[in-house]
């Protein structure tokens, strides 16, 4: 039994990501844009071994969806590497499971896909999923805590 629980604790992040990108609806969850969250918090906060080729993957899979190109996987490069300088910013080490570099993480992204096809509805959509993102980050991350402990 002790075994099987080990097994559900390793494999919970990528049933996870695949759960939430394939709960793809339009208003809730546009391209499956939710798996954001599980990628970014076990690839930086609570690093997996081989997540991030993973949550490569799965941003890639998200511009696909949502016509993008390669919006996200590029942007999730870009975080990538800048976490690669930990004497600087440490993402692991940062209160409330790193919420406030999430937020900037995703705020930078639909800020700047407000600026690339700006239109009011743009605006509303994006400040709306970032803000369904931001709210469902701490959910997921205590879900996470709860199951690890």
């Amino acid at each position: 039994m002790y075994k099987i629980v080990s097994i559900l604790k390793q494999i919970m992040p990528f049933l996870i990501t695949l759960f939430l990108w394939r709960l793809a609806i339009y208003f809730w969850n546009p391209a499956g844009i939710l798996c954001l969250i599980p990628v970014f918090y076990y690839t930086f906060v609570r690093p997996i071994k081989n997540f991030a080729i993973f949550g490569l993957f799965f941003c890639f899979l998200i511009d696909y969806r949502s016509d993008l190109a390669l919006f996200w996987t590029c942007l999730y490069c870009l975080c990538y590497a800048i976490n690669g300088f930990q004497n600087h910013i440490d993402f692991q080490h940062t209160n409330n499971n790193a919420i406030f570099i999430f937020m900037t993480f995703i705020g930078t992204g639909f800020f700047l896909l407000t600026i690339y096809g700006f239109s009011w509805t743009n605006l509303v959509n994006n400040l709306w999923l970032f803000l369904w993102l931001s709210v469902l980050y701490t959910p997921v991350t205590v879900l996470d805590n709860w199951v690890k402990s």
